[in-house]
């Protein structure tokens, strides 16, 4: 059974290109950090399907971050993935949600901020208005406004033998503009025909033979996809110390530690007096190493 796995793959014969990702284990990670309600579920669901198909057009070492922001009872929730399709995410919310609540419903007036992050080279940031029904359908605008590239995606997530999973496929023209418009709609219908269990549990062999049969598809190595937070106790030590020295002393008087929490993951950080009077030592010696 696939999992946690991307695939890309080449129409060779329609300059159309295409990516398949299938998550269950990192999909778990980011969901299980908090009590998420159903539909915030399904929300981080799709925004780590998207964000692990969008990385994987990347042509150079960095990241990509979607994220959705508004007015709503979900203010923010984001994933960020990069060309090493490591991947984390979180949302914050209030009040009770209902399980089939829309994107609409869940952000109110708001926008997707897409940040493209590489190592070298100009950051790049979109802000991206929620129009469509669907995460998917906002993200086709986006493709078919910003990159004038013809592209579908298809997200689902569910359960599939009692296993949270998140699966999603996208077919988009090549950029070298020979791909046809009613190639692309061909592949389009052949696509529309997947049904989620197969989404879910099929191997990428198999699933594209039952989609595509009758066309010339070069699959290419499969890349792992893995949950990745990044924090640390050193980090946490480095961020105390940015804050002003008497106000730590007074968190300090009236706890007896200060405490950070990892929002990513759920990790708890406790450091006592003596820790922070150390981080703070080797701060003004230059060095700020947390043992």
């Amino acid at each position: 059974m696939a999992s946690n796995v991307l695939n890309r793959y080449l129409f060779e014969d329609l300059s159309v290109r295409g990516e398949l990702v299938q998550l269950d284990e990192a999909y778990q990670r980011i969901i299980s950090s908090k009590e998420y309600p159903v539909a915030i579920q399904k929300l981080l669901g799709e925004l780590l399907v998207s964000t692990t198909l969008l990385t994987a057009t990347l042509k150079f070492e960095g990241s990509i971050t979607l994220q959705l922001q508004g007015d709503g009872p979900v203010s923010l929730a984001v994933i960020n993935g990069d060309n090493k399709q490591k991947i984390r995410g979180v949302a914050r919310f209030e009040g009770d949600i209902a399980d089939d609540a829309s994107i609409h419903d869940m952000m109110g007036k708001g926008y997707l901020v897409i940040t493209i992050d590489p190592k070298q080279g100009e950051r790049y940031q979109g802000i991206v208005a929620l129009e469509g029904d669907t995460l998917a359908e906002i993200l086709e605008g986006y493709f078919a406004n910003s990159e004038q590239l013809k592209t579908r995606l298809w997200i689902r997530t569910g359960e599939y033998e009692g296993t949270p999973k998140a699966a999603g496929m996208l077919i988009q023209v090549m950029p070298d503009g020979t791909g046809s418009a009613d190639d692309f709609e061909h592949l389009e219908q052949l696509t529309n025909t997947v049904k989620d269990e197969e989404l879910f549990s099929l191997e990428a062999n198999e699933l594209l033979y039952r989609l595509y049969n009758q066309e010339k598809v070069r699959l290419f190595d499969p890349q792992p996809v893995a949950f990745h937070c990044g924090c640390s106790r050193e980090r946490s030590g480095a961020a105390i110390i940015t804050l002003d020295r008497a106000e730590v002393n007074d968190i300090l008087a009236e706890a007896g530690s200060i405490s950070l929490h990892c929002d990513y993951c759920g990790t708890n950080y406790s450091l006592d007096e003596f820790e922070v009077a150390e981080l703070f030592s080797q701060a003004s010696n230059g060095n700020s190493t947390l043992h």
